[in-house]
Protein backbone atom coordinates (compact mmCIF):
# COMPACT_ATOMS: atom_id res chain seq x y z
CA UNK A 1 0.00 0.00 0.00
CA UNK A 2 1.28 3.24 -0.72
CA UNK A 3 1.69 6.04 1.82
CA UNK A 4 0.68 9.88 1.40
CA UNK A 5 0.57 12.55 3.79
CA UNK A 6 -1.64 15.53 4.01
CA UNK A 7 -1.10 18.80 5.41
CA UNK A 8 -3.90 20.68 5.75
CA UNK A 9 -6.08 17.45 6.06
CA UNK A 10 -8.69 19.24 7.90
CA UNK A 11 -9.81 21.72 5.39
CA UNK A 12 -12.44 20.74 2.55
CA UNK A 13 -9.76 19.55 0.51
CA UNK A 14 -8.25 17.89 2.91
CA UNK A 15 -11.70 15.84 3.24
CA UNK A 16 -12.13 14.70 -0.57
CA UNK A 17 -8.83 14.23 -0.90
CA UNK A 18 -8.37 11.79 2.07
CA UNK A 19 -11.70 9.92 0.87
CA UNK A 20 -10.10 9.24 -2.45
CA UNK A 21 -6.59 8.48 -1.35
CA UNK A 22 -8.28 5.91 1.34
CA UNK A 23 -10.52 4.33 -1.33
CA UNK A 24 -7.47 4.03 -3.72
CA UNK A 25 -6.23 1.97 -0.96
CA UNK A 26 -3.80 4.23 0.57
CA UNK A 27 -2.50 4.66 3.93
CA UNK A 28 -3.23 8.33 5.06
CA UNK A 29 -0.99 10.13 7.72
CA UNK A 30 -2.40 13.99 8.52
CA UNK A 31 -0.75 16.98 9.99
CA UNK A 32 -2.24 19.31 11.69
CA UNK A 33 -2.16 22.33 14.24
CA UNK A 34 -2.32 21.85 17.95
CA UNK A 35 -4.80 24.78 18.06
CA UNK A 36 -7.07 22.35 15.54
CA UNK A 37 -7.49 19.92 18.28
CA UNK A 38 -11.35 20.67 18.00
CA UNK A 39 -11.81 21.25 14.49
CA UNK A 40 -11.39 17.98 13.13
CA UNK A 41 -15.52 17.65 12.61
CA UNK A 42 -15.20 17.60 8.47
CA UNK A 43 -12.88 14.20 8.76
CA UNK A 44 -14.24 12.75 12.35
CA UNK A 45 -16.50 10.26 9.96
CA UNK A 46 -13.22 8.90 8.35
CA UNK A 47 -11.22 9.10 11.67
CA UNK A 48 -13.81 6.73 13.74
CA UNK A 49 -14.14 4.46 10.45
CA UNK A 50 -10.37 4.27 9.44
CA UNK A 51 -8.16 5.69 12.53
CA UNK A 52 -8.16 2.22 14.09
CA UNK A 53 -7.12 0.23 11.53
CA UNK A 54 -4.47 1.91 10.73
CA UNK A 55 -5.83 3.53 7.54
CA UNK A 56 -5.86 7.17 8.70
CA UNK A 57 -3.19 8.72 11.23
CA UNK A 58 -3.02 12.27 12.53
CA UNK A 59 -0.24 13.85 13.83
CA UNK A 60 -0.20 17.05 15.31
CA UNK A 61 2.50 19.75 13.88
CA UNK A 62 3.07 23.40 12.34
CA UNK A 63 3.62 24.06 9.17
CA UNK A 64 5.97 27.18 10.79
CA UNK A 65 7.80 24.60 12.79
CA UNK A 66 10.79 23.00 10.24
CA UNK A 67 12.05 20.62 12.40
CA UNK A 68 8.57 19.23 14.07
CA UNK A 69 7.36 18.92 10.14
CA UNK A 70 11.02 17.35 9.09
CA UNK A 71 10.80 14.91 11.80
CA UNK A 72 7.74 13.80 11.04
CA UNK A 73 8.39 13.46 7.20
CA UNK A 74 11.20 11.18 8.10
CA UNK A 75 9.32 8.87 10.73
CA UNK A 76 6.40 8.31 8.18
CA UNK A 77 8.67 7.91 4.83
CA UNK A 78 5.53 8.72 2.64
CA UNK A 79 5.61 7.95 -0.78
CA UNK A 80 3.28 11.12 -1.95
CA UNK A 81 2.61 14.57 -0.08
CA UNK A 82 -0.20 16.65 -0.85
CA UNK A 83 0.62 19.97 0.69
CA UNK A 84 -2.40 21.85 1.66
CA UNK A 85 -2.06 23.52 4.52
CA UNK A 86 -2.17 27.49 4.52
CA UNK A 87 -3.78 30.39 5.46
CA UNK A 88 -6.42 30.23 3.22
CA UNK A 89 -9.09 33.37 3.83
CA UNK A 90 -8.08 36.13 1.21
CA UNK A 91 -9.77 38.99 3.37
CA UNK A 92 -7.87 37.37 6.52
CA UNK A 93 -4.77 37.83 4.71
CA UNK A 94 -4.71 41.39 4.54
CA UNK A 95 -4.88 41.93 8.43
CA UNK A 96 -2.35 39.06 9.00
CA UNK A 97 0.02 38.99 5.78
CA UNK A 98 2.95 37.74 8.03
CA UNK A 99 1.34 34.76 9.35
CA UNK A 100 0.28 33.99 5.89
CA UNK A 101 3.23 34.47 4.26
CA UNK A 102 4.86 32.59 7.05
CA UNK A 103 2.69 29.61 6.84
CA UNK A 104 3.06 29.01 2.69
CA UNK A 105 6.65 29.84 3.03
CA UNK A 106 7.88 28.37 5.64
CA UNK A 107 5.85 24.96 4.97
CA UNK A 108 6.69 24.56 1.00
CA UNK A 109 10.42 25.46 1.45
CA UNK A 110 11.02 22.67 4.83
CA UNK A 111 8.90 19.59 3.13
CA UNK A 112 11.47 20.39 -0.30
CA UNK A 113 14.41 20.49 1.69
CA UNK A 114 13.64 17.27 3.89
CA UNK A 115 12.52 15.24 0.42
CA UNK A 116 15.84 16.89 -0.91
CA UNK A 117 17.40 15.26 2.10
CA UNK A 118 15.40 12.18 1.61
CA UNK A 119 16.90 8.72 1.06
CA UNK A 120 13.72 7.58 -0.52
CA UNK A 121 11.53 9.10 -3.61
CA UNK A 122 9.18 11.13 -2.43
CA UNK A 123 6.42 13.07 -4.43
CA UNK A 124 5.13 16.54 -3.55
CA UNK A 125 2.09 18.41 -4.52
CA UNK A 126 1.93 21.33 -3.83
CA UNK A 127 -1.43 23.62 -3.94
CA UNK A 128 -1.21 26.88 -5.76
CA UNK A 129 -3.79 29.08 -6.27
CA UNK A 130 -5.88 30.80 -8.96
CA UNK A 131 -5.51 33.87 -6.97
CA UNK A 132 -2.16 34.33 -8.27
CA UNK A 133 -3.37 35.31 -11.43
CA UNK A 134 -4.90 38.61 -10.40
CA UNK A 135 -8.10 38.68 -12.85
CA UNK A 136 -7.19 42.14 -13.98
CA UNK A 137 -8.59 41.66 -17.32
CA UNK A 138 -11.42 39.15 -19.04
CA UNK A 139 -9.49 36.45 -20.30
CA UNK A 140 -8.46 32.74 -19.66
CA UNK A 141 -5.23 31.55 -17.95
CA UNK A 142 -3.42 28.53 -18.27
CA UNK A 143 -0.10 27.65 -16.60
CA UNK A 144 1.73 29.61 -18.91
CA UNK A 145 0.15 33.02 -17.84
CA UNK A 146 1.20 35.79 -16.15
CA UNK A 147 1.23 35.96 -12.05
CA UNK A 148 -0.05 39.51 -10.69
CA UNK A 149 -0.97 38.94 -6.94
CA UNK A 150 -3.13 41.58 -5.80
CA UNK A 151 -3.53 40.00 -2.01
CA UNK A 152 -0.82 38.61 0.88
CA UNK A 153 -2.31 35.34 0.21
CA UNK A 154 -1.59 35.30 -3.71
CA UNK A 155 1.83 36.59 -3.21
CA UNK A 156 2.57 33.89 -0.83
CA UNK A 157 1.06 31.59 -2.94
CA UNK A 158 2.97 32.71 -5.96
CA UNK A 159 6.57 32.58 -3.41
CA UNK A 160 5.39 28.96 -3.14
CA UNK A 161 4.70 27.79 -6.29
CA UNK A 162 8.43 29.21 -7.84
CA UNK A 163 9.92 27.35 -4.66
CA UNK A 164 7.83 24.00 -5.83
CA UNK A 165 9.21 24.75 -9.52
CA UNK A 166 12.91 25.71 -8.55
CA UNK A 167 13.41 22.56 -6.55
CA UNK A 168 11.77 20.39 -9.34
CA UNK A 169 14.22 21.70 -11.64
CA UNK A 170 17.20 22.45 -9.54
CA UNK A 171 17.06 18.63 -7.80
CA UNK A 172 14.83 16.86 -9.94
CA UNK A 173 12.41 16.12 -7.41
CA UNK A 174 8.82 15.01 -8.61
CA UNK A 175 7.28 18.06 -7.65
CA UNK A 176 4.22 19.50 -8.49
CA UNK A 177 2.25 22.38 -8.56
CA UNK A 178 -2.00 22.33 -8.77
CA UNK A 179 -2.98 25.66 -9.88
CA UNK A 180 -6.58 25.09 -8.95
CA UNK A 181 -9.79 27.87 -9.59
CA UNK A 182 -12.68 27.94 -7.30
CA UNK A 183 -13.49 25.19 -5.55
CA UNK A 184 -16.52 24.71 -3.41
CA UNK A 185 -18.51 22.07 -1.45
CA UNK A 186 -21.17 21.67 1.49
CA UNK A 187 -17.33 21.27 3.58
CA UNK A 188 -16.35 24.77 2.37
CA UNK A 189 -15.93 27.27 5.23
CA UNK A 190 -18.69 29.46 6.36
CA UNK A 191 -16.12 32.29 5.91
CA UNK A 192 -15.83 31.91 1.93
CA UNK A 193 -18.25 33.59 -0.16
CA UNK A 194 -20.25 30.46 -1.60
CA UNK A 195 -20.84 29.06 1.83
CA UNK A 196 -21.85 31.96 2.83
CA UNK A 197 -25.11 32.59 0.16
CA UNK A 198 -25.87 28.56 0.57
CA UNK A 199 -25.71 28.57 4.68
CA UNK A 200 -27.91 32.05 4.60
CA UNK A 201 -30.36 30.41 1.57
CA UNK A 202 -31.23 27.96 3.81
CA UNK A 203 -31.34 30.21 7.02
CA UNK A 204 -33.89 32.54 4.97
CA UNK A 205 -35.95 29.75 3.50
CA UNK A 206 -36.47 27.81 7.47
CA UNK A 207 -37.25 31.70 8.73
CA UNK A 208 -34.07 31.89 10.92
CA UNK A 209 -32.65 35.20 9.31
CA UNK A 210 -34.13 37.71 7.21
CA UNK A 211 -30.42 39.28 4.86
CA UNK A 212 -27.65 38.52 3.96
CA UNK A 213 -24.70 41.06 3.97
CA UNK A 214 -21.81 40.70 1.08
CA UNK A 215 -19.29 42.87 -0.71
CA UNK A 216 -19.09 43.02 -4.37
CA UNK A 217 -21.78 40.72 -5.86
CA UNK A 218 -19.91 41.36 -9.74
CA UNK A 219 -16.62 39.58 -9.23
CA UNK A 220 -16.84 36.86 -11.12
CA UNK A 221 -15.13 33.44 -10.60
CA UNK A 222 -14.44 29.93 -12.32
CA UNK A 223 -16.53 27.68 -9.62
CA UNK A 224 -16.15 23.85 -9.45
CA UNK A 225 -16.79 21.22 -7.06
CA UNK A 226 -13.97 19.67 -4.76
CA UNK A 227 -14.41 16.57 -4.89
CA UNK A 228 -13.83 16.78 -8.43
CA UNK A 229 -10.54 19.09 -8.06
CA UNK A 230 -8.94 16.24 -5.50
CA UNK A 231 -9.17 13.81 -8.48
CA UNK A 232 -6.85 15.82 -10.69
CA UNK A 233 -4.53 16.57 -8.06
CA UNK A 234 -4.44 12.45 -7.72
CA UNK A 235 -3.92 12.59 -11.23
CA UNK A 236 -0.99 14.81 -11.52
CA UNK A 237 1.06 12.74 -8.89
CA UNK A 238 0.16 10.29 -11.22
CA UNK A 239 1.65 11.51 -14.18
CA UNK A 240 5.02 10.42 -15.69
CA UNK A 241 6.41 13.52 -15.09
CA UNK A 242 6.46 16.36 -13.25
CA UNK A 243 4.54 19.45 -14.05
CA UNK A 244 2.50 22.30 -13.51
CA UNK A 245 -1.32 22.36 -13.82
CA UNK A 246 -4.02 24.35 -14.14
CA UNK A 247 -7.91 22.80 -13.01
CA UNK A 248 -10.45 24.48 -13.67
CA UNK A 249 -14.31 24.78 -15.16
CA UNK A 250 -13.75 26.99 -18.22
CA UNK A 251 -16.60 29.05 -17.45
CA UNK A 252 -17.25 32.09 -15.03
CA UNK A 253 -20.04 33.42 -12.88
CA UNK A 254 -20.56 36.29 -10.85
CA UNK A 255 -21.05 36.34 -7.05
CA UNK A 256 -24.67 37.71 -8.11
CA UNK A 257 -25.70 34.71 -9.94
CA UNK A 258 -24.69 32.25 -7.20
CA UNK A 259 -27.07 34.43 -5.10
CA UNK A 260 -29.54 33.88 -7.73
CA UNK A 261 -29.41 30.30 -8.16
CA UNK A 262 -29.06 29.96 -4.68
CA UNK A 263 -32.55 31.52 -3.60
CA UNK A 264 -34.09 29.96 -7.19
CA UNK A 265 -34.18 26.63 -5.30
CA UNK A 266 -36.35 28.09 -2.78
CA UNK A 267 -38.85 29.79 -5.61
CA UNK A 268 -36.84 33.22 -3.10
CA UNK A 269 -36.14 36.57 -5.12
CA UNK A 270 -32.73 37.04 -3.68
CA UNK A 271 -32.76 40.49 -4.24
CA UNK A 272 -35.20 41.23 -1.45
CA UNK A 273 -32.57 39.44 0.60
CA UNK A 274 -29.01 40.25 -0.34
CA UNK A 275 -27.88 43.93 0.70
CA UNK A 276 -24.21 44.79 0.15
CA UNK A 277 -21.59 47.37 2.23
CA UNK A 278 -18.70 48.41 0.93
CA UNK A 279 -16.28 47.26 3.94
CA UNK A 280 -16.66 43.71 2.76
CA UNK A 281 -14.61 44.65 0.00
CA UNK A 282 -11.56 43.06 -0.71
CA UNK A 283 -8.64 46.32 -0.67
CA UNK A 284 -7.12 44.81 -3.87
CA UNK A 285 -10.39 43.69 -5.49
CA UNK A 286 -10.00 40.59 -7.75
CA UNK A 287 -12.68 41.24 -10.32
CA UNK A 288 -12.89 38.01 -13.07
CA UNK A 289 -10.98 34.65 -12.85
CA UNK A 290 -11.29 32.44 -15.65
CA UNK A 291 -9.47 28.88 -15.86
CA UNK A 292 -8.11 27.13 -19.06
CA UNK A 293 -7.52 23.50 -18.37
CA UNK A 294 -6.53 22.63 -22.11
CA UNK A 295 -3.75 20.42 -20.98
CA UNK A 296 -5.32 18.96 -18.13
CA UNK A 297 -7.88 17.61 -20.37
CA UNK A 298 -5.54 16.76 -22.45
CA UNK A 299 -2.72 14.57 -20.81
CA UNK A 300 -4.73 14.05 -17.61
CA UNK A 301 -7.71 13.25 -18.82
CA UNK A 302 -9.25 15.06 -16.17
CA UNK A 303 -12.77 17.15 -16.83
CA UNK A 304 -14.82 18.50 -14.04
CA UNK A 305 -18.34 16.04 -13.27
CA UNK A 306 -20.02 19.09 -11.52
CA UNK A 307 -21.70 21.92 -13.21
CA UNK A 308 -22.62 24.99 -11.57
CA UNK A 309 -25.92 24.32 -11.00
CA UNK A 310 -25.21 21.28 -9.93
CA UNK A 311 -22.41 22.72 -7.29
CA UNK A 312 -24.70 25.51 -6.53
CA UNK A 313 -27.84 22.60 -5.38
CA UNK A 314 -25.61 20.39 -3.53
CA UNK A 315 -24.65 23.05 -1.55
CA UNK A 316 -27.88 24.67 -0.52
CA UNK A 317 -29.42 21.37 -0.31
CA UNK A 318 -27.12 20.63 2.19
CA UNK A 319 -27.42 23.86 4.44
CA UNK A 320 -31.13 23.72 3.61
CA UNK A 321 -30.63 20.45 6.36
CA UNK A 322 -28.53 22.11 8.61
CA UNK A 323 -31.01 25.06 8.60
CA UNK A 324 -33.87 22.35 9.57
CA UNK A 325 -31.83 20.94 12.48
CA UNK A 326 -30.93 24.34 13.47
CA UNK A 327 -34.69 25.34 13.61
CA UNK A 328 -35.77 21.86 15.72
CA UNK A 329 -33.04 22.94 18.33
CA UNK A 330 -34.29 26.29 18.36
CA UNK A 331 -38.09 25.19 18.84
CA UNK A 332 -37.17 22.73 21.43
CA UNK A 333 -34.99 25.18 23.49
CA UNK A 334 -31.68 23.36 22.96
CA UNK A 335 -30.11 26.30 21.67
CA UNK A 336 -29.91 30.05 22.21
CA UNK A 337 -30.70 32.10 19.14
CA UNK A 338 -27.28 33.60 17.58
CA UNK A 339 -27.12 35.98 14.90
CA UNK A 340 -30.22 37.59 12.78
CA UNK A 341 -28.19 38.90 9.67
CA UNK A 342 -25.38 36.45 8.41
CA UNK A 343 -22.96 39.08 6.97
CA UNK A 344 -19.61 38.62 4.94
Amino acid sequence: MKVALITGITGQDGYYLTKLLIEKDYIVHGLIRRSSQFNTNRIDGLISEYSKKGILNLHYSDMTDPSSVSNLINIIKPDEIYHLAAQSHVAVSFNNPLYTSNVSSIGTVTILETIKNSNKKIKFYNASSSEMYGGSTKESFNENSQFNPKSPYASAKVHSHHLTKIYRESYGLFAVNGILFNHESPHRGETFVTRKISRAAGRINQGLQSKLTLGNLDAERDWGYAGDYVYGMYLMMQHESPEDWVLSTGKSYSVKQFCEYAFSFYNLDWTNYVQTDEKYYRPNEVKYLLGDSSKAFKYLNWTPKTTFKELVEIMVDSDNKLAKQEKILLENGLIKPTWENFKS
